[in-house]
């Protein structure tokens, strides 16, 4: 009797307790930011589930969580430029992968699929853009030289559900010869930039002086001219006031009071003669 009233406890015990792990078997939590890859046994199928929660067929279906998060990538590079300078670049790339594409790529790369693909992905298209510019125009058009590798790397990957979000160069390193050799180039550009502002810088100076000098003479000519018209015309008015009056006065002030030798028949004109005191003498016939 009490063999079979426990047999009657524990078989319902034991019967709800499957049926609980039976009952969580069937669930799964698919976390934010994941897709759940479903897998029946061994299928891989062509839809993911979204996050939240989803029934499966328990110990015959199995979810693998894909992290579609933005994920970081950073790849260290050796290239070669097209002037054949050795080039090693350090890259850092920014991705994701969608939902709809998780179930591929678990199905055609697996969960390595940034060591599989993306990588090397990553170092083709920096070999190939890098060998296209000159070591000096990777410095200079970096931004440029950045796009197109992002380009070419998003063309790479697209095919696979990977989304490239966001391509920087951390970094370009060069041999030791190349840099000593673009200081050299700088210190020389600089140094022809310095000699031709001072060039210009002196050439602004003599024109200065030469400007100054061309208005100081027009300011001397224009003077001139400006006394010579103010004499002319001075001498306009003395001559006009000029008559016969006047004349007769200025002669009786240059007057030194002594008669003149001869008088003409105009008698506002004297004409002073000088005395002749070396008169000859005479021969006296009565001698």
């Amino acid at each position: 009797m009490k063999t079979t009233n426990l047999k009657k406890i524990i078989i319902p015990i034991v019967v709800a307790f499957l049926l609980l792990v039976t009952a969580a078997c069937t669930l799964t939590i698919v976390p934010a930011g994941t897709a759940g890859v479903i897998v029946t046994m061994g299928k891989v199928s062509d839809h993911a589930l979204d996050s939240g929660l989803h029934f499966r067929i328990p110990f015959v279906q199995s979810v693998v969580m894909m992290d579609n998060k933005i994920q970081k990538c950073e790849v260290e590079s050796n290239s070669v430029s097209k002037d054949l300078q050795t080039v090693s670049s350090g890259v850092a790339v920014n991705f994701h992968i969608t939902s709809d594409s998780a179930s591929y790529i678990y199905k055609t790369i697996g969960e390595q699929y940034q060591d599989t693909v993306l990588q090397p992905a990553i170092q083709e298209a920096v070999k190939s853009i890098s060998a296209q510019y000159t070591a000096e125009e990777l410095i200079t058009k970096r931004t440029a030289v950045g796009d197109e590798i992002g380009s070419a790397l998003t063309e790479k990957v697209s095919d696979y559900g990977i989304i490239i979000d966001k391509f920087n160069i951390v970094n370009f390193e060069f041999s030791e010869e190349f840099n000593v050799a673009i200081e050299q180039k700088q210190v020389a550009e600089q140094n022809f930039l310095k000699a031709q502002t001072e060039k210009e810088q002196q050439i602004m100076e003599a024109e200065a002086d030469a400007k100054k000098q061309v208005i100081a003479a027009e300011a001397e000519a224009e003077a001139k001219l400006k006394k010579a018209e103010a004499e002319a015309e001075a001498n306009e008015k003395i001559n006009a006031s000029l008559n016969g009056n006047v004349l007769t006065y200025q002669q009786i002030q240059k007057w030194d009071g002594k008669y003149p030798s001869v008088v003409s028949s105009d008698s506002s004109i004297l004409i002073d003669v000088p005395k002749d005191d070396t008169k000859p003498v005479e021969n006296n016939p009565a001698e």
